[in-house]
């Protein structure tokens, strides 16, 4: 049974074109890696890709802008690499605790 975290970084590998060295999945330190040196290249090679695997992914788009601000004191490819995972987690959570209600475990009023 695959964990949430297995879940995460199976989607962001897929979403990002990760290609991982190991033959296991990577670690969590691993994939940030990764997802930093790909979104490092899409930012140089095809930022039109990169923003719309960033909205594919429900990043913000005041957090994108916030991250690529020259202000900021992280690179703009280690601000959106934590967006990412960040987001990522926070849908599987969401996942996790509303895809498993059963029709009968849902209001009446919010039924379809």
């Amino acid at each position: 049974m695959s964990t949430p975290i297995s879940d995460s970084n199976e989607l962001i590998i897929k979403e990002f074109e990760l290609v991982s060295p190991e033959s296991d999945e990577p670690s969590e330190a691993a994939l940030f890696e990764m997802l930093c040196d790909r979104i490092s290249y899409l930012i140089e090679h095809n930022m039109e890709y990169l923003m719309s695997l960033l909205y594919r992914n429900d990043v913000l788009e005041h957090k994108i802008y916030d991250a690529l601000a020259p202000q900021n004191p992280e690179p703009a490819n280690i601000a959106l690499a934590k967006l990412v995972m960040e987001r990522q987690r926070q849908r599987l959570a969401t996942k996790k605790q509303y895809g498993s209600q059963r029709s009968d475990e849902v209001d009446e009023d919010l039924r379809w």
